[in-house]
């Protein structure tokens, strides 16, 4: 299927998906007012936030042409460009502009969370805290969410010092199903810290197996387990976004009805 043809099946089916290329080039307005256009009523789009947003390696080529000459000369000729090459007044108009570009989706009531992804280095210091509360002034009036891909935001009693923290700021928590007990393994958490609790299917590897990036395709049991978790959290909050991101062929779509089915079962009973 084609970009268009994939975004007309889920809209038949679904009524949200997660916007994954954004993480490597920021979106246009009009390729917002694209997906406006080619979904129905009451479709949401959650958005993952561009790469330079969280510190991330970046693209150098998604920068805007304009504003390419605003790199430091000497990071002009790396592979990959980082926010703190850029002076903060560029920085600052990176974020107008992405945020600017959800404006038809917000106007038609089809936004739903933009996702930030810290990469791994992100840990609890004082300067992320800090980037965590800028990040909840820019996307003030906006539903943001988090996902910290650090195992020290977790562990042990700092897990609820993050979560409170988030709940204090108005930002969602990510909470991530994913491989279990290998080097990039994140603790299982489900916990809800805004009005729009979200979580993320990344797909099961363990020890042994191949890399936890792999597609993996969940078995109906493991989907079954989630079931009373989710039921949980949507009493804590209005809405709860399940984004499939084991994207092998069918497998995340095939996944995502599977569990549509469960929950159904669940809050009919």
């Amino acid at each position: 299927m084609s970009a268009r043809e994939r975004l007309a099946f889920y809209a038949s089916r679904l009524p949200v998906a997660e916007v994954a290329t954004t993480y490597r080039f920021p979106p246009t307005p009009d390729l917002s007012r694209q997906w406006v256009e080619r979904t129905p009523p009451g479709f949401t789009f959650d958005i993952r936030a561009w790469s330079l947003l969280t510190g991330a390696p970046t693209l150098p080529d998604s920068l805007w042409s304009d504003l390419q000459g605003a790199v430091r000369a000497s990071q002009r000729d790396t592979r990959r460009l980082y926010s703190s090459h850029l002076p903060r007044e560029v920085l600052d108009e990176c974020w107008d502009r992405f945020l600017h570009a959800l404006a038809p989706l917000r106007e038609a009531g089809r936004l739903g969370v933009i996702v930030f992804q810290y990469p791994g280095w992100f840990s609890p210091r004082p300067d992320a805290w800090e980037e965590l509360a800028e990040l909840a002034r820019r996307t003030a009036g906006l539903s943001a969410a988090v996902e910290l891909r650090s195992a020290r935001w977790l562990d042990g009693d700092a897990c609820d010092a993050t979560l409170e923290w988030l709940e204090d700021h108005g930002l969602a928590f990510v909470c991530v199903d994913g491989p279990h007990g290998g080097p990039r393994s994140l603790p299982l958490v489900s916990a809800s810290t805004a009005d729009t609790a979200v979580v993320r299917f990344v797909g099961r590897r363990h020890v042994g197996e191949e890399p936890w990036t792999s597609p993996y395709r969940y078995s109906e049991a493991e989907l079954r387990e989630w079931v009373p978790r989710l039921v949980a959290l949507s009493d804590s909050s209005p809405q709860v976004h399940l984004l499939m991101d084991n994207g092998w062929g069918s497998d995340a779509i095939d996944n995502a009805l599977t569990l549509a089915a469960l929950l159904r079962g669940a809050l009919d009973d």
